[in-house]
């Protein structure tokens, strides 16, 4: 209810307010050119299936003990996969928006990011310092892990976005609904 006039309105819907384009037209067609988005398209299910098996085996080692070793390399796989797509998604970001981090676009997811390679980078450390007993190492991996998959998803919601802002408009003498 507006307070200054004493009527009611009504709330405006998330999904009406206007949304700017993720890319410009040009930034768009960078990007379409870009072997670096290819890379990415290779790289980030790749990385999405290390994390699966890794956090398999972190989670085994968990609930019996077991597989401590493997469980070590399958992070630091994990970990080294992280940072190459890090690094060729910086390169990606400056072939699209001439910006290698933080490119208004994408800017809270990396941040986020920053906090998943420090996470990832602290279990390097912890490991390679012994720093952590092998609890605290696989504790230290699901954190990591928890910020990794909280970032993935970030990043499938731009995916999603990018796609709706490529489809065509659809009208209601189509069928489709309008808002």
């Amino acid at each position: 209810m507006d307070r200054d006039q004493g009527i009611s309105r009504p709330k405006q819907r998330r999904k009406d307010i206007a949304r700017a384009p993720l890319y410009s037209p040009e930034e768009r067609q960078r990007r379409d050119a870009s072997v670096w988005t290819l890379v990415q398209g290779v790289l980030a299910p790749l990385q999405f299936l290390v994390f699966l098996g890794s956090l398999a085996l972190v989670l085994r080692y968990l609930f019996s003990g077991e597989g401590g070793a493997l469980a070590n390399a399958a992070v630091v796989l994990k970990t080294l996969v992280l940072y190459t797509i890090m690094v060729t998604g910086s390169i990606w970001e400056k072939a699209v928006f001439g910006k290698w981090l933080f490119a208004p676009a994408f800017f809270w997811e990396d941040v986020f990011s920053m906090l998943v390679l420090a996470l990832h980078t602290a279990y390097l450390v912890a490991l390679f310092n012994g720093l952590l007993d092998a609890r605290g190492l696989m504790l230290l991996a699901l954190a990591a892990y928890a910020t990794y998959v909280i970032n993935a998803a970030q990043f499938l919601i731009k995916l999603r976005a990018a796609r709706l802002d490529a489809a065509p408009p659809q009208s209601v003498a189509h069928g489709a609904y309008a808002p």
